[in-house]
């Protein structure tokens, strides 16, 4: 907020280096724009060399994570047991290579053109939102569940305020951002466009009913829920 604060202070609303009426329009970022005004030689490499390494963190970070997260879902059995593997160093090489050739589908976008890659977007950008909606109700339930079974707020580590507006508001939020990604196909019955722009939602839907199906899962009441934290049960 304070960078765009300082970009808005120095760089005028109609400049024409500024993003105009479409994405053609942009010739020099804002940030370099700043670094020129200031008298700073060569703005446009030190603004590459900034944008270069948080590309290269971010990918970095998000493959750490990918990975980890496929490796406990071998673990758990809920992926397939060869992701669960590692070696003798303890890296679980099995997902790291599972996680990287799913990475190296985005770099088809620079062979087939803008299609594939709004296709990967557009699978995965719900997707978060979806894990979100997920975590307000994980949270709300956990709360109402803590007091059904008697037990002191005080024994918790940390305490959201203002419960439970929190989980709520995050569930409203990201209900209204995952319908309102694309109205506009809606009101001109584009389902192609619909359809490449939600696939997220029926994907989770399908996988959803299929694990309640296969496992034969049940929302458990309130007053059954296992709140034992899990460090204490791996203690027992």
């Amino acid at each position: 907020m304070l960078a765009i604060f300082v970009i808005a202070c120095l760089i005028p609303y109609d400049s024409p280096n500024l993003l105009g009426s479409s994405a053609s329009d942009v010739s020099i970022s804002p940030f370099t724009l700043v670094f020129q005004r200031a008298g700073l030689a060569g703005a446009a490499s030190v603004m590459n060399a900034v944008i270069l390494t948080s590309v290269i963190s971010a990918a970095n970070s998000g493959m750490y994570a990918s990975t980890r997260m496929l490796f406990a879902l071998g673990v758990e059995g809920d992926a397939p047991k060869i992701f669960g593997r590692v070696n003798g160093r303890g890296i679980p090489v099995p997902a790291l290579l599972g996680t990287t050739f799913v990475g190296l589908l985005t770099f088809l976008s620079s062979i087939f053109g803008e299609q594939i890659y709004t296709f990967l977007v557009n699978a995965s950008g719900l997707t978060g939102f979806i894990a979100w909606v997920g975590i307000a109700l994980s949270h709300y339930r956990f709360r109402r569940a803590f007091k059904a079974q008697g037990k002191d707020l005080s024994v918790l580590r940390y305490k959201a305020k203002w419960f439970p507006v929190g989980p709520l508001l995050a569930l409203i939020v990201c209900i209204l951002v995952i319908v309102g990604q694309d109205l506009e196909s809606f009101k001109t019955l584009n389902w192609q466009k619909v359809g490449v722009t939600y696939m997220s939602v029926p994907l989770f839907v399908i996988l959803y009913l299929y694990y309640k199906i296969r496992y034969k899962t049940k929302l458990i009441p309130l007053e059954e829920i296992d709140l034992t934290p899990h460090d204490v049960k791996k203690e027992n």
